[in-house]
């Protein structure tokens, strides 16, 4: 990211913003080895290297913790080579970087954390961790009974079978239906794969709970820091048993 001398040494700590212009006129900031002394200088905080007094500053930006209620037509990456839309652009620029953690598809929408915390990420995101996911999916027609089964106990997916999951019908209508999905692990397009393996495609789909973030108040294309409290539950996570296969939720109240 291209930013200010001044920003940058601030954000780094090394002094702030009016210290920082101070010491850039003083001739006694250096990027790549070069004094640079005149105010709104930029630099590469990515690439450049930028020292104070011979001594190299690096910029280590504090820990962020961002839910985002991810509306549909956004794609779940830092950069699209078509030109998309992503869910970054939905951020202010100026916002330290970010990255998404986990997968949300484009025509998906919902609960959605970014952050710079890799460790944190590493252990959200891997299937040996099980950390819930809950969806609400309207699918086209009517499962029966043992679709449901199908759909906790798992189905084969590319050759693997997905892990077992709650799975619950909430209404119906003539043509479709609503199913609350509850899930521990997060193949790609899991949820519309495993719909569509007992055949009942997905028409819209919506993650309302991840690791234990949910929306609240948040609209599409809405954000907001986590609070101290949310960051140390993530940190801190309690273990959570998987399903068992074979069981799935109560059927709600059917829609005429």
């Amino acid at each position: 990211m291209i930013v200010r001398i001044n920003k940058f040494l601030s954000e780094a700590g090394a002094a702030s913003r009016r210290e920082a212009d101070r010491l850039i006129v003083e001739g006694r900031v250096q990027v790549n080895g070069r004094v640079v002394d005149e105010l709104g200088s930029k630099v590469d905080d990515e690439k450049d290297v930028v020292q104070v007094d011979g001594r190299r500053v690096r910029n280590t930006p504090a820990p962020r913790y961002i839910l985002l209620n991810k509306p549909k037509g956004y794609l779940v990456t830092l950069k699209d080579p078509f030109g998309r839309r992503t869910v970054l652009e939905l951020l202010p620029r100026a916002m330290s970087r970010v990255f998404p953690v986990g997968r949300l598809d484009l025509d998906s929408e919902g609960v959605l954390l970014l952050t710079n915390d890799g460790d944190l990420a590493y252990r959200l995101v891997h299937p040996k961790f099980g950390v819930k996911k809950v969806y609400i999916a309207k699918v086209e027609g009517r499962p029966e009974k043992d679709a449901l089964k199908k759909l906790a106990g798992g189905v084969s997916i590319g050759g693997k079978k997905t892990a077992p999951a709650r799975v619950g019908l909430l209404s119906q209508s003539p043509t479709s239906s609503w199913l609350r999905l509850e899930l521990h692990e997060g193949r790609k397009r899991e949820v519309r794969e495993m719909c569509r393996a007992v055949g009942h495609d997905v028409l819209s789909l919506k993650r309302v709970e991840f690791a234990g973030l949910v929306l609240g108040k948040l609209r599409p294309g809405e954000w907001r820091e986590l609070q101290p409290w949310e960051v140390r539950r993530l940190q801190t996570p309690r273990a959570t048993p998987p399903p068992r296969a074979g069981r799935f939720g109560p059927v709600g109240p059917r829609r005429p």
